[in-house]
């Protein structure tokens, strides 16, 4: 009896069975064909359409080629250098008045001028002069300044090459400024002609754009990567101090000789995928602001005559003043593309106050150390640093590696914002994710900005301009 109930119970689970798969057969089937209804049903109408659908396709296939074809492509920092010129040409205060007194272009009121200049620059003893300065009297000549000029520009240039192993004949971009010492042919032919460039190079040479031209031909550079596809650029940024010596007794052309000094600079972009991944920066921001519409901005370094037919470059007493509205000008543009929603909205919010309520109210200074981490900003001298640490709110660390740099180098003119951001990788101070702030300013007046993203916890190049002496610093500087 058993048995026979146990094959009974087995039977009726295999029915039960059977009858499931047999309904779930049915709904498949009965599915299958509502789908197959419909989807013949969707055909007819698509063939009825297929016309707009055809025209809906080729509008989405071809704003997706617009936009891979157009988007901004990132531009990548590779690597950079800085030349640091032989310690036979190092000028200290004591041989630099030396040499000033022993020319005899100089009275007793401009040696007492030039000496209080250097005591109060920021200097320090080991800035470089060039070689003809160090002749008493000084040789200045055309062929002394391009000698200059090869000096510091093939000797960054052979760091860099080296450093990255950059065959020179993949450089498809090349832009090189030099403000105050523009031969022909230019600085920009004589690099091609040292390297053996290609032949159709895309070659710039920027003149007479001051102290903030390295920002312009990193723009410049930016725009032909945009259009030329996987190659590199290499930007050189240097100043000529042989030919552009003053030899005159006019106080704000002698201020120059007390601040200008040898320096060059030379950077490596890439649009290139691949370089991504060994690449120290991304660029994010570059803005750029010129006051050359006001009278007073565009005279405050200007290049003349004195009253004797000796050339200089004047710096007026108005220098400060135009440098803090040029800044107040570029960091309106700057702010909203870095600050944080809540300094923005603090911003806005005093804006509107004294519009509306109180006219007397004081506009809310944005606090820029929440948006980046670095500052370099141009080391054009003490007072420049001194102002822009003033209008930004800064604290000394932010500052350091400008006072440091004016210290150690002096005023390289439009390549001294790298000489920053070496000293700033020598300190190790750098790291993934970091973000950096680069202030050039110049005559003109322009103020110009560039913002880097460090794509990698970065680690100082070899042959660091400051190798033999990042230990001894920061140092302290007299007041």
């Amino acid at each position: 009896m058993e048995v026979a109930g146990a094959g009974e119970k087995g039977v009726e689970i295999h029915f039960f069975t059977l009858c499931l798969i047999s309904l779930m057969v049915v709904v498949v089937v009965e599915f299958s064909r509502l789908c197959l209804q419909d989807i013949s049903q969707l055909w007819l109408q698509l063939q009825y359409n297929m016309v707009s659908v055809m025209a809906c396709l080729v509008f989405l296939l071809f704003s997706a080629i617009l936009y891979f074809m157009t988007r901004p492509r990132p531009v990548y920092l590779v690597d950079f250098a800085c030349y640091r010129p032989p310690s036979h040409l190092k000028a200290p205060f004591d041989k630099f008045m030396k040499h000033s007194r022993l020319t005899g272009d100089f009275d007793d009121s401009s040696l007492d001028f030039q000496r209080k200049i250097l005591e109060r620059s920021g200097l320090g003893e080991e800035t470089y002069l060039p070689k003809t300065l160090h002749h008493i009297p000084p040789r200045p000549s055309m062929a002394a300044a391009r000698e200059e000029a090869e000096q510091v520009i093939f000797g960054a240039l052979d760091v860099l090459f080296k450093n990255t192993n950059l065959n020179p004949k993949d450089i498809g971009i090349l832009v090189v400024n030099c403000s105050l010492f523009n031969p022909t042919p230019s600085l920009s032919a004589m690099v091609v002609n040292k390297y053996k460039l290609r032949c159709n190079i895309k070659s710039f040479n920027l003149g007479g754009m001051g102290c903030s031209a390295e920002v312009i031909a990193i723009d410049l550079a930016k725009d032909i990567l945009q259009i030329h596809r996987n190659t590199y650029a290499v930007v050189v940024s240097t100043e000529n101090i042989t030919q552009n010596w003053y030899f005159g007794n006019k106080k704000s052309m002698l201020i120059p000789n007390c601040l200008f000094r040898m320096g060059c600079s030379v950077v490596l972009l890439s649009n290139k995928f691949n370089d991504r991944w060994r690449a120290k920066y991304k660029l994010l921001h570059l803005v750029r602001t010129h006051r050359g519409a006001d009278d007073t901005a565009i005279h405050c370094v200007y290049q003349e005559q004195d009253a004797a037919g000796k050339t200089g470059v004047s710096l007026s007493k108005d220098l400060t003043v135009v440098v803090g509205g040029a800044l107040k000008a570029n960091i309106k543009t700057l702010g909203p593309l870095v600050l944080p929603i809540s300094e923005q909205f603090l911003y806005f919010f005093t804006l509107v106050t004294k519009k509306l309520f109180n006219p007397k109210a004081k506009p809310y200074r944005p606090d820029f150390k929440l948006a980046f981490n670095h500052f370099c900003i141009h080391a054009g001298g003490r007072g420049v640093i001194d102002e822009l640490e003033k209008n930004l709110q800064l604290l000394p660390e932010s500052v350091e590696a400008s006072r440091m740099t004016l210290h150690r180098f002096g005023n390289t003119s439009s390549s001294s914002i790298w000489y920053e951001l070496a000293y700033t990788e020598a300190k190790l101070r750098m790291q993934k994710g970091h973000r950096v702030w680069q202030i050039a300013l110049g005559g003109g007046f322009k103020c110009n900005s560039t913002v880097w993203e460090a794509l990698t916890h970065v680690k100082p190049s070899l042959n660091n301009p400051w190798d033999d002496c990042i230990h001894n610093y920061p140092v302290q500087i007299l007041p």
